[in-house]
């Protein structure tokens, strides 16, 4: 890993904290080699993406049952060396309920795809972990449509859809007349004690690790809008600028990122697990 991780001696995320939002964003540059990199785009399996309207998925081991259940399966090897190897020196899965991930989502967003503003969910733990390959990408930041947001909830809980749903994705994006709410709970933050910067974007390059955790989870909204380019990208717009691996080429684009095709590796721990089907299968397998 190229990034410098923190003292023994210090929170191992700690230098990898996003100023200016909420707690609590990471993000990590260089979290895996360009040879690592090419080696897992190798070996995702052509057969199992599902093509949506607006882009293509894979659910690892497999797709949540309609009560939000993981049916047991182990990830497959190339996604989790090296990824959640490392994911255990920095302690990311650590407080979770299994203290590690244990299902993976896939996207791959191609030139001028997105996907709505959304939440992840409650069948989550409030840890996830997001590996960027191929392409860079701008992730958007907005609170929750609601009520009025409060000092201790910016953004308040409404019900959206998750990221494996294929939603009508320009209902929700900036310019589509939701922003009189996202205004109202940005300008409410800005008021209280921690001056937030919502809206924002994250620039993710290729190859870096996202982290989303606690009240960054439950109570802000991430989308990607549907752009050929992502325009307009500074220290003042991109909240990540500071640990960004390379700035200076996005500096030299005179502040644009002209999108390609970025795959997408999301980690989470899915709280209810069954081992109803390895049992069933198990027992065929030793007669």
């Amino acid at each position: 890993m190229a990034a410098n991780l923190a003292p023994s001696d210090v929170e191992p995320l700690h230098n990898f904290r996003i100023p200016d939002l909420p707690p609590d964003f990471y993000y990590i540059p260089n979290f895996i080699t360009t040879e690592e990199e090419a080696s897992i785009l190798r070996k995702i399996p052509a057969q199992r993406w599902v093509t949506l309207s607006h882009r293509r998925l894979q659910a690892h081991p497999s797709t949540l049952t309609p009560n939000n259940t993981l049916l047991a399966s182990p990830l497959q090897p190339f996604l989790i060396t090296p990824v959640v190897d490392r994911f255990k020196t920095l302690d990311i899965f650590d407080k979770t309920p299994h203290r590690t991930p244990n299902h993976v989502l896939i996207n791959e967003y191609k030139r001028g795809e997105g996907i709505m503003p959304h939440e992840d969910g409650s069948a989550y733990a409030e840890v996830v972990a997001t590996v960027s390959l191929g392409a860079s990408i701008c992730l958007q930041i907005s609170p929750k449509p609601g009520d009025t947001p409060s000092e201790n909830n910016p953004c308040p809980e409404s019900s959206m859809p998750d990221d494996s749903q294929d939603a009508d994705d320009k209902h929700n994006y900036p310019g589509s007349g939701n922003e009189d709410t996202i205004e109202r709970c940005a300008t409410s933050t800005s008021s209280s004690r921690h001056q937030y910067k919502i809206p924002t974007r994250i620039l993710q390059e290729p190859r870096s690790l996202l982290i989303t955790t606690g009240p960054a989870y439950t109570n802000l909204l991430h989308g990607i809008a549907p752009n050929e380019v992502d325009e307009d990208l500074s220290p003042d717009t991109v909240a990540n600028w500071s640990l960004l691996a390379e700035p200076q080429i996005i500096e030299a684009a005179g502040g644009r990122n002209e999108r390609a095709t970025r795959v997408s590796l999301t980690y989470r721990d899915v709280l209810k697990v069954s081992s109803a089907a390895s049992k069933v299968f198990g027992g065929l397998g030793k007669r």
